[in-house]
């Protein structure tokens, strides 16, 4: 199939001229800044807190770039991955006229975010082992079908979808095919970034929130051909990474050697803690998971979730959720937080003998 990037953009971002700041026209070294309005005595914090962030964090995405094995043009950072959602959202369906697929059980983000966006959402129903109905896909998608949103590992299953899935998907789909790794790091999976100039239809989101363990830093990253961030950015505000967040960021990607202990770290405990749980009366099945959680069918999952609550311990009811009947999500937590869960469960299980 012969993809055309240009048929899939909204006209009126087609057309659009972007914000601009002097920080985005200029370059080079300067001493004095008097172009933006900022309070130029300085802050009650850092004295650069006085200042606006650079709005395309090339120092950022220069570090991410090499670890990423791409070039800077190939980034796109958002405040979050919800707000890389949202761009692609805007830069690419018409409200009212598009539609996009999602395949549930799947981060309900995908959805919410339509909604908000005013665009059809179509539903191919994962099938009963987590993988991709590929017929559904082809039969949901008409001249109007923009995005298929693919999540992979899944959230809440925890599973890695089958590599030749995606590439059929991506091998046979006009529109663009978004796949979100944010779990990768978590998987024996490869990434799909180093296929990216084979599939110009290809786009990966992934985070800072989960293996980096910078949640509260709200960092998301699209990884896509030039062509398509260079619309993205179109749209995206023009400082929504703040200053701080790249700070700390820069900081953080010196440690790339931590960050995969602790990804080892947590790996290791959740390969520990999925048997004990197998042996548990109370458990139906634990799903493989290729993430930092996993998903477990258990009797009366919401009494168990509710007692749970009742000794300060937090999971996730999935229980409602399409094809995730009575199971709850559960993420790995501590040495500490997994043994006090683990008796947690011990206490419910004894209770009911």
């Amino acid at each position: 199939m012969t993809f055309d990037l240009q048929t899939l953009v909204r006209p009126n971002i087609a057309a659009l001229t972007p914000y601009s700041s002097a920080r985005d026209e200029f370059s080079g070294t300067a001493q004095v800044f008097l172009d933006a309005n900022e309070n130029s005595l300085g802050s009650p914090l850092k004295k650069w807190f006085h200042r606006y962030p650079d709005p395309q964090q090339m120092a950022v995405k220069a570090k991410l770039a090499t670890i990423k094995s791409v070039d800077p043009s190939n980034l796109l950072l958002g405040n979050g991955s919800d707000e890389c959602i949202d761009i692609l959202f805007r830069c690419f369906c018409e409200p009212g006229k598009d539609n996009v697929v999602i395949c549930p059980p799947t981060y309900g983000m995908y959805e919410v975010s339509a909604d908000i966006n005013n665009i059809e959402i179509r539903k191919a129903m994962l099938l009963d082992d987590y993988q991709l109905n590929l017929a559904h896909i082809e039969q949901l998608v008409d001249a109007h079908t923009k995005i298929i949103w693919l999540c992979s590992p899944n959230n809440p299953t925890g599973n890695s979808l089958l590599r030749e899935d995606i590439a059929y998907v991506l091998n046979n789909f006009n529109g663009l095919v978004v796949l979100d790794e944010a779990y990768i790091n978590f998987s024996k999976q490869k990434s799909w970034i180093q296929e990216l100039q084979d599939y110009p239809n290809l786009v990966i989101l992934q985070t800072m929130s989960k293996a980096w363990g910078l949640a509260g830093l709200r960092l998301g990253i699209t990884v896509a051909s030039r062509e398509i961030i260079a619309i993205m950015n179109k749209v995206k505000p023009p400082y929504n990474i703040n200053q701080a967040t790249q700070d700390l960021m820069l900081e953080a990607l010196e440690e790339v050697g931590m960050v995969n202990d602790m990804i080892r770290e947590i790996v290791a405990m959740r390969d520990a803690l999925i048997p004990v749980f197998e042996s548990m009366p109370i458990v139906e099945k634990v799903y493989p998971s290729d993430a930092n959680f996993f998903l477990v069918k258990i009797k009366e999952a919401r009494a168990v979730y509710e007692f749970l609550l009742t000794k300060g311990i937090v999971v996730r009811d999935r229980s409602k959720v399409v094809l995730c009947d009575d199971c709850l999500r559960i993420t790995v937590g501590t040495e500490h937080e997994n043994t006090l869960l683990v008796d947690a469960f011990a206490e419910w299980i004894n209770q009911k003998q």
